[in-house]
């Protein structure tokens, strides 16, 4: 017969079950009674809060101001959702297509521009009063799922009734602030906090590990525990053991029955519906959550996680000081608007969204005017957020900020506003009062809730076609740091003063070189696709060289390695001729202009390699390949106005006129680059 083994974590929350431990909720005091307000209240048996950590700009997302100045509106444009008279940025188009089941409120506030203190308004409801909120006292107001976790803990997973994942919020240098915890409830009262990355195909929870304890072993002391509280009962007629003993067993019960651990085996997921969530760590977080409210885990608090190479960056998570436009198009909005409408339409199919709050915010909002970086600062006094699922009406704008997107101008939310509707959504009175450990009777939130924004069915009946091209924003690929790596396709190749958006390859040609794209053929025994040419000619433009380039997509400081695969052609004299007079290169560079064209450049890395030319007997290409790191120990790193690579010749000095005797071409197949992330300490004492 199989011995069945019992993981470490099981064990740990089962050693924690008595009357002194600290990993259930504090059952012995009872939850207030709170009087119901109407249908909505307690319609959530379920919370997904995504906390999109850094700061969304709101002028991008959910409250575009296409009249403002260049400065303030920046370079995108708005988009009609499928509610007349509603516009998101044309970055969120699958998000615009489903407004209908969305509010959106465009006036939280909190007139607080530092992430930790602003941050722990959001995640508790009180402005912060302590010390220094970049560390995390006793004293902090508790965290809005400690107050989930001991009022309304899971009927299915007690022991699960509030979770955190990926990890805490962390700022730069492994700052993690205040407001994640229990605070003034106590240490007992923090949520359960899971690290780990779920797109990873060795993806699995610390702690889940076997130890080799058996169940029977754990059983024994199970019954060991029964007989301890048995004698507990005798000398105390209340019902705190009884009702303590409920909670330990179903705890028990979930530990053993395996049910905590399949719930986190996301790798279960069919293939499309993890496609559909977006193959990044948020996305799989996003989905992960689904699977863990789907199996009885009652709140799922996400938040955006941190990416390899982020810590010293200066644009580290939504938090855009730099090169905010290319972070929004490449990277962020891509991630949030596939996983987001992913989670609501999954909820949807499932028969879940009805009884599944869904709350997105991120802990302030940027700056209206756009910085010398081309990045958005801190901006407290006004920002968006968004709620759907179970009580909420869909469809609607709570509020509005100014013409420039800087103040509150109808409405003003603060964030207690909107944990005072999380609870009484979840079915607390958000009037009621909880006790510290010193005996004080303290509220769980001093403003009223948004019941504007609740209700049965969304708040308008009419439609009309949503205008967003979802081509436009393309699911996020994390293996690609420049968007097109091969030359296939048409109009691929595009002219130096092409605008920058869409991103792709720009050329430069001179008098001596052309850039140009050659149709599929053979090359020696090489049968190649379509592919780039960079070739002699006669022309009459200044300059002798040629280059191709690309920007790199919203890059981190790190290391990168760029590579191409090349084989030049050209008869012997001409070849000759052509090392004597120009070089090849691998290049990055950095632009010099706020237009990002190729030909206003800084150059900040380099290879310069000899082609190798091709022969009857020619069976591969030529690989060459720069690895280059851009970091600052400690530091804050910065791109300036953004980071590209490229493939150049380049006429070498005091060789005279650089026109060569016959023709001269330089084949590359493709230019790919790879990055490896400055990871961060993980290794930090909360």
């Amino acid at each position: 017969m199989a011995i069945q083994l019992i993981d470490r974590r099981e064990m740990m929350r089962i050693g924690g079950l008595t009357l002194g431990g600290l990993g259930l909720a504090d059952l012995v005091k009872a939850a207030p009674a709170p009087s119901k307000l109407g249908t909505s209240f307690g319609r959530a048996k379920n919370i997904i809060f995504l906390y999109l950590c850094g700061g969304p700009p709101q002028h991008e997302t959910f409250d575009p101001k296409p009249d403002a100045p260049t400065e303030i509106r920046g370079p995108f444009n708005p988009i009609q959702t499928n509610i007349p008279g509603i516009q998101f940025s044309e970055l969120l188009p699958r998000t615009a297509a489903m407004a209908d089941k969305i509010a959106v409120i465009r006036s939280m506030s909190t007139d607080d521009n530092i992430h930790s203190s602003s941050g722990h308004w959001v995640l508790t409801g009180y402005k912060y009063q302590g010390p220094n909120a970049r560390t995390i006292q006793k004293s902090d107001w508790p965290f809005y799922g400690s107050i989930i976790k001991r009022y309304k803990p899971s009927e299915t997973m007690p022991g699960l009734s509030s979770l955190v994942i990926p990890d805490y919020v962390r700022q730069n240098e492994n700052v993690t602030p205040a407001g994640q915890l229990g605070g003034l409830m106590g240490p007992q009262w923090a949520p359960e906090h899971f690290v780990g990355d779920p797109s990873r195909s060795d993806y699995k929870i610390e702690g889940f590990e076997p130890l080799g304890i058996t169940l029977d072993r754990m059983k024994g002391r199970r019954s060991l525990q029964e007989k301890l509280e048995d004698r507990l009962r005798n000398a105390d007629t209340s019902k705190a053991v009884d009702t303590l003993s409920t909670y330990q067993q179903q705890a028990f019960e979930l530990m053993t029955s395996g049910k905590a651990r399949n719930a986190f085996n996301v790798q279960e997921e069919p293939e499309h519906v993890r496609d559909r969530y977006g193959r990044n760590r948020w996305g799989q977080c996003v989905l992960l959550a689904r699977r863990l409210i789907e199996s009885g885990v009652r709140l799922v608090h996400v938040n955006w996680p941190r990416e390899p190479g982020d810590n010293a960056s200066d644009n580290p998570l939504w938090d855009t000081h730099a090169q905010n436009a290319d972070r929004l198009e490449d990277v962020l909005c891509p991630i949030f608007d596939v996983g987001y409408t992913a989670l609501i339409e999954d909820l949807e199919q499932r028969g879940l969204l009805d009884e599944t709050l869904v709350v997105a915010i991120g802990e302030f909002g940027r700056t209206p005017k756009i910085n010398a970086k081309g990045g958005r600062d801190h901006w407290g006094p006004v920002f968006s957020a968004t709620l759907a699922g179970a009580g909420i009406s869909g469809g609607q704008v709570y509020g509005s900020s100014d013409a420039h997107g800087a103040y509150p101008k109808t409405d003003k939310v603060d964030p207690g506003h909107l944990t005072s509707t999380i609870f009484h959504l979840a079915g607390l009175d958000y009037l009621g009062t909880f006790t510290d450990p010193a005996g004080r009777e303290l509220a769980f939130s001093k403003q009223p809730a948004l019941l504007s924004l609740l209700g049965d069915q969304p708040a308008t009946a009419e439609r009309c076609e949503c205008t967003g091209d979802v081509a436009r924003v393309p699911d996020f690929d994390e293996k690609m740091m420049i968007r097109q790596t091969s030359f296939e396709g048409r109009q691929v190749l595009q002219p130096s003063n092409t605008p920058s958006r869409p991103k792709g390859w720009r050329f430069i040609n001179t008098k001596t070189f052309s850039a140009e794209i050659q149709q599929a053929g053979t090359l020696g025994k090489l049968s190649v696709e379509q592919h780039l040419v960079l070739r002699s000619s006669q022309g009459d433009l200044p300059g002798s060289g040629s280059l191709v380039g690309q920007e790199v997509r919203s890059p981190f400081p790190g290391t990168y390695r760029l590579h191409a695969s090349v084989v030049a052609e050209a008869s012997p004299e001409t070849g000759q001729q052509f090392l004597e007079k120009y070089s090849c290169y691998l290049v990055f560079f950095e632009f010099t202009e706020k237009a990002k064209q190729i030909d206003k450049r800084k150059v900040t890395g380099e290879l310069e390699f000899v082609p190798e030319f091709v022969t009857d007997d020619t069976d591969q290409f030529q690989a060459v390949e720069i690895t280059k790191a851009f970091m600052v120990p400690r530091g804050n790193f910065s791109f300036g106005l953004g980071m590209g690579v490229g493939v150049e010749i380049r006429q070498k000095p005091g060789t005279g006129e650089g026109v060569l005797a016959g023709q001269f071409k330089l084949h590359v197949l493709n230019l790919d680059l790879d990055f490896v992330g400055k990871e961060r300490d993980l290794d930090v004492v909360v």
